[in-house]
């Protein structure tokens, strides 16, 4: 019998061939926490009798969700994890270097074909670069911090097919938006997915992290973007699902068929064609996070911002994904047109997303974000209204004051 791509990268990591439902103890590549699950990760390795993390090379350490602190609680659990950093001599990444995600992909801490743990939910980005990376839960964590090793269930499969080619104005968030609205929100619970097909192969690394990076709103346990066509700065070996391998469901798409989409209230999978949510007004405006906060991103808000300025009524925050994001950004021009049509710069981080600070929403207001996650209260109030949608999306009904299609701004999207 074949392997899926999740079956044979276990199986390395297990040193023995596995299938789905199968149970395998692995080796581990890597781990990641941020300030969220690094303070209880550090006490759960503590109490476990932990002096030294299996690899210090191996482990990363990110302030990102609440940073800078917003208020002397949260403050010292910063603190908290410096000094576990300096005793145990591992990497720290502090306030404004970026999101977790993105600086694991940026600094090239996870590769191809390895095997990645991160205590955040969204840990499945990596499968951008056809890495097995999920989210697991602070004390797990501790348990490979001290082992380098960790057990799992082997999920089954999903192999989604991806055919034609992107309509132009529209992105890959209104293609992960559409898929998960066909699945649901626990459409994919524990399963691994596989994205592949031609619309795939001209998609840039950003575009493939986007799409990874929402399969955990399907429930996914990981997920897999097909390889072919993606360029990185170091050579590595492509893995493909063999032909007689074996996936539970199999889906098939038609991109040229979807059109920009946006999820309403209050659920990721509550998702629509943006022509039932026009004109509905917005108060507050946001680009940033793991899912879209990328030079691609801010790229595309400008061009549809550049020599106009957002509406008065409108506030429109963006965080870049990290630092490196935003100094290209600085550098090429992009962060002065945005400024210069009304945006505000925060330090890169999850802020807003995760609703921690740094921008959130009033009573009553409705927000059009470019993150992953519009459950009630996400953005920091449950008397707010978010809708998910891509940068261009967020850029043209800023412009408007309204939610607006950006297909239709055709002067300003090339």
């Amino acid at each position: 019998m074949g392997q899926t791509i999740i079956e044979k990268i276990v199986s390395t990591h297990a040193n023995k061939q596995v299938h789905q439902n199968e149970i395998a103890i692995v080796n581990v590549d890597g781990v990641m926490a941020t300030d969220t699950t690094a303070p209880l990760t550090i006490k759960a390795f503590q109490d476990m009798g932990g002096e030294k993390v299996w690899d210090s090379k191996k482990v990363f350490l990110i302030i990102d969700h609440a940073a800078p602190a917003p208020n002397e609680r949260i403050a010292n659990l910063h603190t908290l994890m410096r000094e576990f950093a300096k005793v145990q001599n591992i990497k720290l990444y502090d306030i404004g270097e970026g999101i977790c995600h993105q600086l694991m992909v940026e600094n090239h801490h996870v590769k191809p074909g390895q095997l990645f743990l991160g205590a955040d939910s969204h840990t499945c980005t990596y499968g951008a670069l056809g890495a097995f990376a999920t989210g697991v839960g602070s004390t797990d964590l501790a348990g490979v911090m001290l082992t380098g090793q960790t057990w799992l269930k082997v999920p089954a499969s999903y192999k989604i097919t991806l055919n034609g080619k992107l309509q132009s104005g529209v992105a890959a968030k209104d293609l992960i938006l559409y898929i998960v609205g066909q699945l649901g929100i626990e459409g994919a619970t524990y399963k691994a997915i596989e994205f592949t097909g031609p619309a795939v192969d001209s998609l840039s690394l950003d575009e493939r992290m986007t799409l990874s990076n929402m399969a955990i709103e399907m429930g996914a346990k990981a997920c897999f973007v097909d390889t072919t066509g993606l360029e990185l700065p170091y050579d590595f070996n492509h893995i493909y699902g063999d032909d007689d391998a074996e996936y539970e469901k199999e889906y098939v798409f038609n991109v040229s068929q979807i059109n920009p989409e946006i999820a309403i209230p209050h659920s990721p999978d509550n998702v629509r064609d943006i022509a039932e949510a026009i004109d509905t007004p917005i108060q507050m405006a946001f680009i940033g996070s793991c899912t879209n906060g990328r030079l691609d991103d801010l790229h595309v808000a400008a061009e549809i911002l550049k020599g106009r300025r957002i509406h008065p009524d409108v506030r429109l925050i963006i965080a870049p994904a990290s630092q490196k994001v935003f100094l290209d950004a600085l550098r090429d021009g992009t962060v002065e047109t945005l400024t210069a049509a009304g945006a505000s710069f925060i330090s890169s981080g999850c802020g807003p997303c995760v609703g921690t600070h740094q921008g959130v929403p009033g009573n009553g207001e409705n927000v059009i974000s470019a993150t992953n996650r519009n459950f009630q209260g996400r953005m920091g109030n449950r008397h707010s209204n978010v809708y998910l949608a891509s940068p261009a999306t967020v850029a043209a009904s800023a412009l408007n004051g309204k939610i607006t299609d950006p297909t239709t701004l055709k002067e300003a999207v090339s």
